[in-house]
């Protein structure tokens, strides 16, 4: 049997804090930020936390069964 493979997209973008729960960036903050407001991006600085809809695809792509 061969070895289950993790994403290597998801491995990248996805973190586990010290709980178990896994932590995301923001979207729309790396390009075209001339046309957003300085409020707009620095709320997209902070981290946020992966929702419960998309977690078990999440850990399903992380391996973390």
């Amino acid at each position: 049997m061969p070895k289950v493979k993790t994403n290597s997209g998801a491995k990248k973008r996805f973190s586990l804090t010290g709980t178990g729960k896994i932590k995301r960036k923001h979207a729309f903050k790396s390009h075209i930020l001339t046309k957003k407001t300085k409020k707009q991006k620095r709320n997209l600085t902070h981290a946020a936390l992966v929702d419960k809809t998309n977690l078990r695809s999440v850990r399903e792509m992380l391996l973390l069964r």
